[in-house]
């Protein structure tokens, strides 16, 4: 299993708290988090429009903005090394920002699949993914799919040949893990574009496969009329 795990805690949850006219039925934390927002707001440090922008970059996180990544590199060799390299500089490439966060891809190969986890909470590369599912924080998912992978990956319908490995690779508060799959046979005459239609958030977690079938390829329906 890949990556130490040593949480200071430091990382994104992506939940800001809107508090209602009645704060009577708050909780004390979540009456906490109203008086510091409201003091920030008051002292000029922070302002309602902060939170309304980060809001919206918060709501355009989605996996298709690790599907352009992965698209990209299929199509360009040399874009595929620099996203192995480092996954942060690449994504800045196409105009995404991550942040500090060291954001490391793993590729798929002929032999060997990557999985991605967090064991201890539910650290996720938001930027490129966007929010994470449910099941990915369940501790069922983070203490199984690290000592049974293989069985875990068959119950999302991803059977693996005998003999391929299987990488979990494990996130930190630091450092987040995306998926490069494989390009499925049979696209290669597929646009960027099309290619990026095919690749899911679960692909990029790893438990998925990208599948063409039910996307006919580009121009198939013209030449079928």
């Amino acid at each position: 299993m890949s990556g130490g795990h040593e949480h200071h805690h430091g990382h994104d949850h992506d939940r800001t708290f809107q508090p209602d006219d009645d704060a009577a039925g708050l909780s004390e934390h979540m009456a906490l988090v109203a008086a510091v927002r409201e003091l920030l707001i008051e002292q000029d440090i922070y302002s309602a429009e902060d939170e309304r922008r980060a809001i919206e970059r918060m709501d355009a996180r989605s996996p298709a903005t690790g599907a352009r990544m992965v698209a990209r590199a299929w199509v360009d060799p040399a874009y595929r090394e620099r996203l192995l390299a480092d996954g942060a500089a690449a994504a800045r490439e196409l105009g995404i920002e991550i942040g500090p966060t060291r954001l490391i891809v793993v590729a798929d190969t002929a032999e060997t699949k990557n999985v991605i986890v967090c064991t201890l909470c539910s650290c996720y590369p938001r930027w490129v993914l966007g929010l994470p599912p449910a099941w990915y924080k369940a501790r069922a998912y983070r203490a199984r799919v690290v000592v049974e992978p293989r069985a875990v990956l068959a119950e999302f319908g991803t059977t693996l040949p005998e003999g391929m490995a299987v990488r979990v690779h494990d996130s930190t508060a630091d450092m987040r893990y995306m998926v490069l799959p494989r390009r499925p046979e049979g696209t290669g005459s597929w646009s960027e574009e099309a290619l990026a239609g095919i690749v899911s958030r679960d692909c990029m977690i790893g438990v998925a496969l990208p599948d063409p079938a039910p996307h006919p390829a580009p121009g198939a329906a013209e030449s079928a009329a």
